[in-house]
Order: structure tokens, then C-alpha cells, then sequence
């Protein structure tokens, strides 16, 4: 019978993402990866290389796929301000990336993985921020989106500072979300109001 090489590759980025996820590039090991992945740890060195190019591999997949996930709808604050919800929804869900993330700094500081790649793939976002946004500059766009990634990957990472410092009520996720989509929305419309030729139209007064 043929092997299923994609097959084969499937089983192995999954077991992967859950093992690096959980552990880190250091930590993780490539025996634990093989035996959930149920096939010959050989396939992990023919198919994707060392251990840092299988980590490579995951991160990159995982990015893609956020990405392609959760896309900027619309345009202006508000669109912006939705799609930081979203992405914090995203991340709620699934915490996999942003612990990914964290790894790769703590063990690799600046040194990203597939640069090239991820380069474009940033450019893209960054340019996606500036059509939402039309008229901030692009390092404004940049810093705004480091900045709503970074509240975002922050909750499933830092689930301990979060509880020493506002509790762990019933509420506590939908309160998180709300503030950082308001606190996304609120910089999105500064940028836009100190964008050359731009005006803003003002948040309505409250009725009570």
C-alpha cells in the first residue's frame, strides 16, 4: 500500500503544534512528537528536517492560518475595533498561537523564523491596517497593530497576572474583551484624527 506522505505531514504538524505549544523549542521532544503522531520519528527528519525546521514549520502554518481567519472587515475605528475582538476571540479559543509566540521570543529573542515569509505576511496586515484606517502612515499602522496583538496574545499567555490583578469573576473575559476592543477603537480613531487631511466624525454624546 502507498504511504500517505501529506497524510503523514498532517499527523506530524498537528502532533507538533500540540508538543511545541506546550513546551517550547527546548523542550519539546521529538520521540513524544513521533508516538502521537503515530508513525516512525525517521518521517519528522525526512520530511521537515531538525527540530528547529519542524518548529519553523508549525509557527508558520499557525500564523497563516490566524491570519486567514481573522481577516480586518471594514473600514474605519469601529471595523478596527471588531477586529481586535475578533482576535481575542480567536485567541480565546485557541491559545496556541500566542504561546508559540512567547516561546520564540523567550528561547530565539529577534531572531524569527522563515523571515522572509513572515516579512510578507506582516506587510500585508500592516497594509490591510492602512486601508481600514485610511491616511495613517504605515509605522502608526504598524505600532497600532503590534500593539492590539499584543493585549490579544497576552490573555491566554499571562492568565496568572490577569487574575492577581482583576479577579477571576464570571464576567472576566467578556469585561477583558470589551475594554480591549473600546481601547483598540479609541486609538484607531486618535491616528485617524491626527492623520494629515483627515477628520473623524465625533463619538455621539451619551443620552443619559
Amino acid at each position: 500500500m502507498a504511504w500517505n506522505t501529506e497524510r503523514t505531514k498532517e499527523l506530524l504538524l498537528a502532533a507538533a503544534t500540540e508538543e511545541f505549544s506546550a513546551n517550547g523549542l527546548a523542550g519539546a521532544r521529538v520521540d513524544r512528537i513521533a508516538a502521537a503522531a503515530g508513525v516512525n520519528k525517521e518521517r519528522i527528519y525526512q520530511y521537515f528536517g531538525k527540530k528547529d525546521e519542524l518548529f519553523d514549520a508549525v509557527l508558520a502554518a499557525e500564523l497563516i492560518r490566524v491570519m486567514s481567519e481573522v481577516p480586518i472587515r471594514g473600514q474605519g475605528p469601529e471595523a478596527f475595533g471588531d477586529y481586535a475582538g475578533r482576535l481575542f476571540d480567536r485567541h480565546t479559543t485557541d491559545g496556541v498561537l500566542p504561546r508559540l509566540l512567547f516561546w520564540e521570543g523567550l528561547e530565539r529573542g529577534s531572531e524569527t523564523v522563515s523571515r522572509a515569509t513572515r516579512t510578507d505576511h506582516c506587510a500585508t496586515k500592516v497594509a490591510q491596517v492602512m486601508d481600514a484606517l485610511n491616511g495613517v502612515t504605515r509605522e502608526d499602522a504598524a505600532d497600532l497593530l503590534i500593539t492590539v496583538v499584543t493585549l490579544c496574545d497576552g490573555w491566554p499567555v499571562l492568565p496568572q497576572i490577569d487574575v492577581l490583578l482583576a479577579g477571576s469573576g464570571a464576567d472576566r473575559a467578556a469585561r477583558r474583551r470589551d475594554f480591549i476592543v473600546w481601547t483598540a477603537t479609541l486609538m484607531a480613531r486618535a491616528l485617524l484624527e491626527e492623520a494629515p487631511g483627515n477628520t473623524v466624525p465625533a463619538v455621539p454624546a451619551s443620552a443619559d
